[in-house]
């Protein structure tokens, strides 16, 4: 069943008329007799609105109880049962009354269109989610019911509905929205015209920014070389922090006022635990970012400026999209932060965005006392403190405080030696732990200034101090340590369960697969290689980066994967703790191979299937069609050579008529078997050059009666590059059909155009046309419209002439004629030399 159609009203405020709008648009849909009915319409006692409901069908809302009150919403499930052709749904952003069938009304609208019911639906530019934050700064008010950007811009139709914020003042004072009693607080509140203003610039941008969409994708399908605008790739840098969602709709806004732009979030996750994130907050973003159209991407990585560079100049991103830092002022002592590094080191390819946000200079808590390997400032910090710290120390005690006792100068040492084990770890404690006994023992213990001690008590506390000191850092170390594995396998443990995810969903190819493989080690090119046997030669199944390696003696990491095939990796060497997330990495890949192998098996077999289906039509068209023209033909021949019967010159003249129009149907049948027989064989050769349509239509029309054609092509149109025969017989099918279907006494209007590198052929009649359903299936092998007898043929002169014309690097498809009929629109590519210096689009008749 084929998904229906979405048609959105959008509006910049409440009470510019979508509602409306839509049922004037039910109204008229309903006058032409198409099934309308009104799934869930809110009118809000609006009077004019309310007049539109009538004359409509209106189904039955379902009622649910809540919190000791009846809520009314859409019945989905009657609307599903009704089965119309339209459904009129309002509020499109809506959340319903819980213990409805879905959460959003956008969620009940995507069952309606997958049953194939065409919507049409409003809803306001403060309800898209990418607008969160900037409508709740323009107006006060925070949106809580809101929709994906990506649901709207799906839609099939955009229609904005506008109007002036002093034209919908007025309507609004004079009482056609809201109620007498509610009118001086909206006009004072959030219909203030800086209000309305604001909001009608963020509808018409965005509606202008789908614009520049739909003519993208209109280029692309009409192969227009030129694109107006840059793609921007946004980068932005996530922390897991609460401020992460603000910047990813921030980077989706900026991403939209280009054409093409692609949002790409991405996390950091650090090897060595410096940083704790909470899951739960990390899966809400991933999750906004994806509803947003944008893609999450995590890379361990030591150093998050260096690797957050590495990872956007990878993906060639043109902006970077960060936070301001949430540590407090004094915490800037220890290094300018991320942004700072980031916006200092990005260079002139790259702009950095820095984003304030509610959470600046609230503190980042204390991450890094829980649970972190130390890191290198920390290790230069101990051992500063674990070597210069006793000298310091014995110079206060000398010069400053002098004759505190051995006992407290030991516990004062003793107190530098934790300090040195905290900050920097075993090494540093124990260097302090020597340096500070020998001075203990040359300074402050009798003898003074020699390394002899008299009292024995003495050794036992130099002992005591020493072994306190290494006890003390060998804690340290080893809760260092513990901390660090329990981060590096938190951090394994995600990057395999998002890969697990993705493969096992079929959302990442081999290539995808390798290029995340290569961003998350910071490798320079990684390949997965293949061979059949113990003997045969390395092949590439698939790569990533430049020069990649060719055989796994040429690797730096070679991971094997079975018995033949293995994961080669470019760059440097990896230590022993990544190889074990890198053969999960390799299994895989392996999994990619596998799956993608047996795709190629399935679409085989699928090709045969349809070998099969156009052999089993092909038995039916020799049985049916073929025979028809021979059975005529013989017929008439009988007759002829008949002895009993003298047939008179009339007579013979018509049956000899008879044999000639059934011997051309005959080759016109065979012709397009044979056609379409080198076409699967994929042997259809053209041979390209330089070829005026005026010679090549006139040409087509020959199989057609004189008078069921008008021919408009303009002498001024250029030339084109094609294969003349292939593009006569294109054209030949093209027109026959239309002929075919035509009503008596309406000619075919063959028409011709430039536009932009091509040049479009325009076949129009005035037939019962084709719906939109079956605009596709028509160029099917076999396939008649309705399987209807009517005609002659196998039904495989659209299916020819679609063939013919990609082979000419041209489409064909079908249109709906204005005031009823079908459009064939034949494009086709220019001659070369006049690319450079395209001609006028050419008149081309109604």
């Amino acid at each position: 069943m084929a998904r229906g159609t979405l048609r959105i009203y959008l509006g910049a405020a409440p009470g510019v008329g979508k509602t409306y709008a839509m049922l004037s648009e039910a109204h008229r849909r309903v006058e032409r007799g198409t099934d309308c009915v009104v799934a869930f319409v809110e009118h809000h006692h609006r009077p004019r609105t309310e007049v539109m409901l009538h004359g409509l069908e209106q189904l039955p809302r379902r009622e649910i109880e809540y919190r000791g009150g009846i809520f009314t919403e859409m019945d989905v499930d009657a609307v599903l049962r009704r089965a119309p052709k339209v459904a009129l749904v309002d509020e499109l952003a809506h959340t319903n009354v819980p213990g409805s069938r879905n959460t959003k009304r956008w969620q009940d609208v995507e069952e309606l269109l997958a049953a194939g019911i065409d919507v049409i639906s409003t809803v306001n530019i403060q309800h898209l989610e990418s607008l969160g934050d900037v409508v709740e700064s323009i107006t006060g008010v925070r949106q809580r019911e809101t929709v994906p950007d990506e649901v709207v811009r799906r839609a099939d139709q955009i229609e904005l509905v506008d109007m002036s914020p002093q034209a919908l003042r007025r309507r609004m004072a004079h009482g056609n929205i809201y109620k007498p009693d509610k009118v001086d607080a909206a006009l004072s509140n959030y219909f203030r015209p800086g209000n309305l203003t604001a909001l009608r610039e963020l509808a018409l941008l965005w509606v202008a920014d789908r614009v520049d969409a739909y003519l993208t994708e209109y280029r692309s399908e009409h192969r227009v070389s030129t694109i107006w605008g840059s793609r921007e790739r946004i980068v932005v840098g996530l922390t897991g922090g609460p401020e992460g969602r603000t910047l990813i709709r921030r980077a989706a806004r900026l991403a939209e006022k280009g054409a093409g732009g692609e949002v790409m979030a991405v996390y950091i996750s650090r090897s060595d635990g410096l940083t704790a994130v909470s899951p739960k907050e990390l899966a809400l973003q991933r999750t906004l970012v994806e509803d947003l159209g944008g893609t999450f991407h995590q890379v361990v990585g030591d150093d998050i400026p260096a690797a957050l560079l590495d990872f956007a100049r990878g993906v060639n991103a043109t902006q970077i999209v960060l936070g301001v830092s949430r540590r407090r002022s004094w915490q800037y002592v220890f290094g300018p932060g991320v942004g700072a590094t980031v916006a200092r080191e990005s260079g002139p390819d790259l702009d950095v965005h820095l984003i304030t946000h509610a959470e600046v200079g609230k503190g980042r808590g204390l991450p890094v006392a829980r649970g972190a390997r130390l890191g290198r400032s920390r290790v230069i910090g101990g051992w500063l403190a674990g070597v210069l710290g006793p000298f310091l120390l014995t110079w206060l005690l000398n010069s400053v405080v002098p004759d505190i006792g051995l006992a407290n100068d030991m516990l004062l040492f003793l107190t530098l030696t934790v300090a040195a084990a905290l900050l920097g770890g075993l090494l540093p404690a124990l260097a302090s732990a020597v340096v500070g006994s020998t001075l203990l023992n040359w300074f402050f213990t009798p003898p003074v200034h020699t390394l002899t001690i008299a009292d024995p008590q003495n050794i036992v506390a130099i002992v005591v101090f020493v072994g306190v000191a290494v006890a003390v850092a060998s804690v340290v170390d080893l809760a260092a340590r513990r901390t660090h594995q329990a981060a590096r396998l938190r951090a394994e443990s995600e990057i395999l369960s998002f890969l697990a995810g993705n493969v096992l969903r079929g959302e990442t190819g081999l290539e995808d697969l390798l290029e995340r493989v290569r961003e998350t080690f910071g490798m320079e090119s990684v390949a997965l290689l293949e061979r059949a046997g113990e003997k045969d030669p390395w092949t590439c199944a698939g790569s990533a980066g430049p020069r990649p390696a060719t055989t796994p003696d040429a690797a730096d990491v070679d991971v094997p994967v079975g018995d033949h095939m293995a994961l080669s990796l470019r760059g440097r060497v990896l230590p022993a703790a990544d190889r074990r997330v890198l053969a999960a990495f390799a299994a895989q890949a392996a999994v990619v191979v596998d799956r993608r192998r047996l795709k190629g098996e399935a679409d085989r077999a699928e090709k045969l299937a349809e070998g099969n289906r156009i052999r089993t039509a092909l038995l039916a068209a020799v049985s049916h069609d073929l025979r028809t023209p021979l059975a005529g033909i013989k017929a008439a021949v009988t007759s002829l050579r008949s002895d009993d019967v003298e047939w008179s010159e009339e007579d013979q003249a018509e049956l000899l008529e008879a044999i000639e129009e059934g011997a051309d149907r005959l080759d016109q049948l065979v012709g397009n078997l044979l056609d379409m027989s080198r076409l699967q064989t994929g042997t259809v050769a053209p041979v390209l050059r330089e070829t005026d349509l005026d010679e090549v239509v006139p040409m087509a029309l020959g199989g057609v009666p004189e008078d069921s054609v008008e021919l408009d092509i303009p002498e001024t149109l250029p030339m084109v590059h094609v294969d003349r025969g292939l593009l006569e017989r294109a054209v030949a099918n093209v027109v026959e059909n239309a002929v075919k279907h035509s009503p008596p006494g309406e000619k075919v209007l063959v028409s011709a155009s430039a536009l932009a590198n091509r040049v479009e052929v325009r076949v129009v009649d005035r037939g019962p046309g084709v719906p939109d359903e079956a605009k596709e299936r028509i160029f099917e092998p076999f396939q008649r419209y309705g399987d209807s007898p009517r005609g002659v043929g196998v039904g495989l002169g659209l299916a020819v002439a679609r063939g013919f014309t990609e082979a000419l690097r041209g489409t064909v498809h079908a249109e709906d004629t204005p005031g009823g009929g079908l459009t064939m629109v034949l494009s086709v590519p220019m001659a070369p030399e006049r690319l450079e210096q395209p001609a006028l689009p050419a008149t081309a008749g109604p």
